[in-house]
């Protein structure tokens, strides 16, 4: 019996919503609007349009924001399954690794492990949004003029979210019954980011499009196996079989 994320997901763990809309403001209108659209059961390329006379800024915001208390409980219900051991570097298959760089401690890119890196990302996801000068809340404040570039940023690592989850740990979100909910905000995501081009195409390879989804799995649980399985043996052989290998891995993951 297909679970709620809310159901699996225990509250006590540090991957939870972390940010609300106040009721009253424009925001919060917003954000009920896009919510009951969503659960009307109109189609997702249709819901993520922006509605007829409101701001385009203000209408990324409220999915930026939403999109990140989404995702950062989709990593939530799977977390324990993501850990130091099994997920050493954050990647999503064999070709694409993820370095975490900021403007603080890590100012050239660092590699990281998964759940290094996404904690890292929620908590400067965290300190974007709920920075004034980056996503004004207060009536007549104006968004900065690089609000976009940096909601692109924050979708793009967000995106990576989605890469490693549904590569590495599918399995996890399938035994816990979730997988419909994890390919349906997929997909919200996907059609959102590309309604407004806010993801450069190249950083959306790792994933297949939406199209590409057939019944509940964004990724047959054949050849997700099989990718996990040649990560495996490529993690413990250094031999000439290495490159044969990792180029049919390539055609299967990407």
């Amino acid at each position: 019996m297909a679970l709620c994320l809310k159901q699996v997901f225990n509250k006590d763990k540090t991957f939870r919503p972390r940010k609300k809309f106040e009721p009253g403001t424009q925001r919060f209108e917003l954000y009920k609007k896009a919510q009951a659209s969503l659960k009307s059961g109109l189609d997702l390329k249709a819901v993520v349009q922006l509605p007829p006379g409101e701001n385009i800024n203000d209408w990324i915001a409220v999915h930026v924001v939403d999109f990140f208390n989404r995702i950062n409980l989709i990593y939530g219900t799977m977390s324990e399954f993501c850990t130091e051991k099994t997920c050493p570097i954050m990647s999503g298959g064999l070709k694409y690794e993820y370095r975490w760089q900021d403007d603080n401690k890590y100012k050239k890119p660092t590699k990281l492990s998964a759940p290094q890196y996404m904690c890292k990302l929620m908590d400067w996801i965290e300190t974007l949004i709920n920075n004034e000068d980056i996503f004004p809340t207060r009536i007549g404040i104006p968004f900065p003029k690089n609000f976009q570039q940096v909601c692109t940023k924050i979708l793009t690592r967000l995106f990576r979210v989605f890469v490693h989850v549904y590569i590495h740990h599918f399995d996890s979100i399938i035994s816990m019954g979730a997988e419909a909910h994890v390919n349906t905000c997929y997909k919200h995501f996907y059609y959102f980011i590309r309604e407004f081009s806010l993801i450069d195409h190249r950083e959306l390879e790792p994933l297949p499009g939406v199209p590409a989804v057939r019944g509940s799995a964004v990724i047959s649980p054949l050849l997700h196996f099989l990718s996990l399985l040649i990560t495996k043996l490529l993690r413990h052989r250094q031999d000439t079989d290495h490159n044969c290998l990792s180029f049919l891995t390539d055609a299967w993951v990407l």
